[in-house]
Formats: C-alpha cells, sequence, structure tokens
C-alpha cells in the first residue's frame, strides 16, 4: 500500500514538473515575442524608416536590418518607400514665347534622398506625387514662356531645343524637391507634346511657310550655281574661239608669207616666166567651164606637149593637161617662150571669141 503511494506521488510530481517547464517556456516564447514586437523593428531592403518618440525624431534608418526602439506609446516607426519611382505628370496647357499654346505631359524618376526633410514635409499623407507634379508644372510653364514653338517643333534640326529645355526644367525642378522635400529627383523629361486643335492649322501654315522657305533657297542656290556655271562656260568657249581665231590668223598669215616668198623667188629666178604664168592665171580664171582651147597637137610648139603625156589625158574626145606649169620648168627658153606664148594667145582669142 505504501509503495502505490510512493508511485502516485512521483507521477503527480513528475507532472508538476513538467508543467512548470512548459509554463516558464510559454512564459520566455511570450517575453521574447513582446520583447520583439515591441522593442525591435524590422526595415526590408529598399525601404527608410524615422523612429519617433513622441512624435519626434529620434532616429533615421536608411538601410535594411533589425533595430532596437521602445515600444508603443514611447517610440514609434513610420517607413516609407526608398526605391526609384516613376511618376507622370498632367497635361499642361502653357503659352510659348511666341504665344503659341502647346499641351506637353512630362514623366519624373525619383527617390526619398534626405528621409528626415521628407517625413518632416511630406509625412505619411502620400502627397509628394501632387508636390513634385506642381514643381513640374511650375518649371514648365516658366521656362516655356522663354522658348518659341519652333524650339520644339520645326523642320530645321537646328531651331530645336528640346533637350535644353528639359535640361532647364529638371534642374529646377530637382533643386526645389532637394531642398524643400528631402526628394531626389533623377530624370525629367518629355512624355508627350500636343498642340490643341484651335493651333492645329496655323502650326501646319507655319511648317508649310517654312518648308516653301527651305525650298526657295535651294532653287535660288541652285540658280547661282547654274549662272556661275554657265558664265565659267561662256567665258571659256569665248577663250578657245579667241586663241583659234589667233591662231587661224596666224596660220593665214604664215601661208600667206611663204605664198609670197614663192611668189618672189619665182620672180627673182625668172622674172618673164613668171610675169607670163600671172597673166596665164588671170586668163585661165576668166576663162568658163565651156570654153574650148583647139591646138594642132602635131604643129610646132604644141607637138612640145606629146614629150609629156604623163602629164597629158584624154576624156571625152578633149586633151586635158593636167600640170602645165611642170611641163614649162622642164622645157629650155625658146621651147617655153613660144609654147607659153601659144598658149597665150589661144586663151586671149578664146575671150575674145567670147
Amino acid at each position: 500500500m505504501d509503495n502505490t503511494n510512493t508511485n502516485e506521488n512521483n507521477v503527480k510530481n513528475k507532472k508538476s514538473i513538467s508543467f512548470l517547464i512548459l509554463k516558464i517556456f510559454l512564459a520566455v516564447v511570450v517575453v521574447l515575442a513582446l520583447f520583439y514586437f515591441g522593442f525591435t523593428c524590422q526595415v526590408k531592403e529598399g525601404e527608410k524608416a524615422v523612429v519617433l518618440r513622441f512624435g519626434a525624431i529620434r532616429q533615421e534608418i536608411t538601410d535594411a536590418g533589425i533595430y532596437l526602439k521602445l515600444p508603443w506609446p514611447f517610440e514609434t516607426v513610420t517607413k516609407y518607400d526608398g526605391r526609384l519611382q516613376y511618376l507622370e505628370s498632367d497635361n499642361l496647357e502653357t503659352i510659348t514665347q511666341d504665344k503659341r499654346n502647346i499641351i506637353i505631359q512630362s514623366y519624373v524618376i525619383w527617390n526619398i534622398d534626405d528621409i528626415k526633410l521628407y517625413h518632416n514635409s511630406v509625412g505619411t499623407q502620400g502627397s509628394a506625387n501632387s508636390f513634385i507634379k506642381n514643381q513640374v508644372f511650375s518649371a514648365t510653364n516658366s521656362i516655356m514662356g522663354s522658348y518659341n514653338l519652333n524650339s520644339l517643333v520645326s523642320l530645321n534640326n537646328e531651331e530645336i531645343k528640346i533637350n535644353e529645355i528639359q535640361d532647364e526644367i529638371f534642374k529646377r525642378v530637382a533643386e526645389a524637391c532637394k531642398n524643400n522635400y528631402g526628394i531626389n529627383i533623377q530624370d525629367v523629361s518629355f512624355l508627350r507634346l500636343s498642340l490643341p486643335n484651335a493651333n492645329l492649322e496655323s502650326v501646319f501654315a507655319q511648317m508649310t511657310a517654312e518648308r516653301q522657305k527651305e525650298i526657295d533657297t535651294i532653287l535660288a542656290n541652285a540658280q547661282t550655281e547654274a549662272n556661275r556655271i554657265t558664265t565659267q562656260a561662256d567665258a571659256k568657249a569665248a577663250e578657245i574661239i579667241g586663241k583659234g581665231t589667233t591662231e587661224a590668223a596666224e596660220i593665214y598669215a604664215k601661208a600667206e608669207s611663204e605664198v609670197a616668198s614663192i611668189y618672189a623667188a619665182a620672180q627673182s629666178s625668172n622674172l618673164e616666166l613668171f610675169k607670163f604664168l600671172k597673166e596665164l592665171d588671170t586668163i585661165a580664171t576668166s576663162v568658163g567651164e565651156n570654153t574650148i582651147l583647139v591646138v594642132k597637137a602635131d604643129e610646132y610648139p604644141f607637138n612640145i606637149l606629146s614629150k609629156y603625156s604623163d602629164y597629158i589625158t584624154t576624156e571625152n574626145d578633149q586633151t586635158i593637161i593636167k600640170d602645165l606649169s611642170y611641163i614649162l620648168t622642164q622645157l629650155n627658153e625658146e621651147d617655153r617662150t613660144a609654147l607659153t606664148n601659144a598658149i597665150y594667145e589661144l586663151i586671149k582669142n578664146s575671150m575674145s571669141d567670147d
């Protein structure tokens, strides 16, 4: 009976110890859980946070990890998305320097730079997009007032200044957002450019006028170049013609000089023969094609010609002397004089008969 009681007591003691251990374990878990949730905070990758003690910033957290803090209501943690964010602005209708209405929509790439300034200026209201849009609106409206429409839309690439305009807007928006909201602006660029319906016709008319102006300039330059080429060609042609005329005159003068020299040489060698040949040439040029000279080939001095049969041919029953000058140079003085006088008399008589 005593052994039975002892065993029961041992079992009860063991159960009591196990239950106690379980309660201690649960208490430790609860304490650890309370400590974890009450005295620590976890900041994930891509997040930024501020630890607030009674509403005032005690600590800025920019790196991921687990951080200690006092439990609520002594301290609270506010977390923000620290990654790059994309924002599209609303359509902005603004006026250019030349009084043309234009609609511009931009996009912005941004992230939180100064978490303390961002929390104090923007906070948990979720109004960062509104603040950025207002800055983009203000900068775009102000800067576009210094540029004409052709800085955005033009057929001449040299007039387009979109990159310059975007850089100015970016600098102004980035400076304002960094100083006022702790926001780092990575990029501000135009997403869409359009025109109000009322301005489309005037813009198209302007583009047509610019294109026509460019065409007129090209045609004027082409005409100038054509005139220059024509002038050069005319000058070259005149130079060639002048040079040819000069050379022809020189050749003609040289030929005349050589003829004169030949005549002079002939005259000096046989003055009488020269006079006779000149008279004979004059008479021969006066005899027409139908003039016929009848000679007696077997009588002196015409029988002399038969010795030079190579220079005499017969065509249509007519005797033709091919080279009388050469034949005369081969004769002695007496025969040459007799033959030339006879031929001279025949030609002279023939002219008298005509």
